[in-house]
């Protein structure tokens, strides 16, 4: 199967760096990235100052700084004691706590013999509410918070009501916001006790909201692959058990609604990312090349880490070595 999609300029096949973590075009980003690795926080507070103009680019770098800085969340309460009326920080430490948490949690079949590590893991998640409770109240119209907040419910398991009133804060401060329409996704999806038809129409209905250039197209394949995980994770055995040929018309069509366009959402490596694991695993070769060759040799934690055996970086380069996109 082949489909023809509405992408950026062609790209030749070229040699690349795989930088597993980092799915986005943003250098300033790298650096500050690699600042925290060095546990030098000051950069990263800069740089989520620096974005509170963007709300995009400010849910993409809170939650990269987070991850960068899981483990070393008390050198960001450092920097709060300095500056405790940053909402910046809070937002930081808020995002690096659901981080950190999410990296101990238990498997779920695991937590009756781990009631130490449960105990641990729900006590960090909770830990978390605080200061994103305080960053949302010092920038009232700042969506992020609560986009995390979406992150924590989803980890502590709480209740359909309290997660549908953190969408709507999240949405109505911004309606578009990538970040926080992927957590609704997850939240709605039946892994997560939600019902696939629901989180289907959400997707969808998303998608037919979002502007030409705006990367939501790409929550039609997240949703498949939050469906496929969940109802067919007994039965996936190849590539041929993923898709079937209703379900890749479906992403197909997505796909062709979405056009990048010359100025790049800051989630577009993402999308692209989501749509050429979809298209590989459908064996439509040549989409899976166009989106594949878009990610720059950077891909994104989902979907690739729900292929088999947690290693998404791992099926990242298996994908684009058999689909000759790029010497890993």
């Amino acid at each position: 199967m082949e489909y023809d999609r509405a992408a950026g300029p062609a790209t030749r096949p070229r040699p690349a760096q795989v930088v597993g973590g980092r799915p986005w075009a943003d250098a300033a980003l790298d650096q500050a990235v690699n600042a925290v690795h060095d546990r030098y926080f000051r950069l990263g507070a800069h740089l989520l100052g620096t974005s509170r103009h963007d709300f995009e680019v400010r849910s993409l770098r809170v939650e990269a700084l987070a991850k960068a800085a899981r483990g070393w969340s008390s050198s960001i309460e450092a920097l709060l004691a300095e500056d405790p009326g940053n909402p910046d920080l809070w937002l930081w430490l808020g995002r690096t706590r659901v981080e950190e948490a999410w990296a101990m949690r238990p498997e779920a079949r695991a937590r009756s013999t781990q009631t130490a590590a449960y105990t641990a893991y729900t006590k960090t998640m909770r830990s978390a509410r605080e200061p994103l409770m305080r960053a949302a109240e010092i920038w009232h119209d700042d969506p992020v918070p609560w986009e995390a907040m979406l992150w924590l419910a989803l980890g502590l398991d709480l209740d359909r009501e309290d997660k549908d009133v953190l969408w709507r804060r999240a949405s109505a401060r911004c309606p578009t916001l990538y970040g926080a329409h992927v957590a609704r996704v997850v939240s709605l999806s039946p892994q997560w006790g939600g019902v696939h038809g629901e989180m289907f129409e959400f997707a969808r209905v998303a998608m037919g909201l979002a502007g030409r250039a705006d990367p939501r197209a790409a929550l039609v394949p997240l949703a498949y692959f939050e469906y496929f995980v969940q109802e067919r994770s007994s039965i996936i055995r190849g590539a041929s058990s993923w898709f079937d040929d209703d379900e890749i018309r479906d992403v197909a069509a997505a796909a062709r609604g979405w056009f990048e366009g010359p100025h790049p959402h800051p989630r577009t490596i993402e999308a692209h990312n989501l749509f050429g694991a979809a298209f590989h695993l459908a064996d439509a070769r040549r989409p899976a090349r166009q989106h594949l060759l878009r990610t720059f040799g950077r891909p994104s934690g989902l979907p690739w880490t729900y292929l088999g055996g947690g290693d998404g970086v791992g099926q990242y380069v298996k994908a684009c070595r058999q689909l000759n996109v790029m010497a890993a």
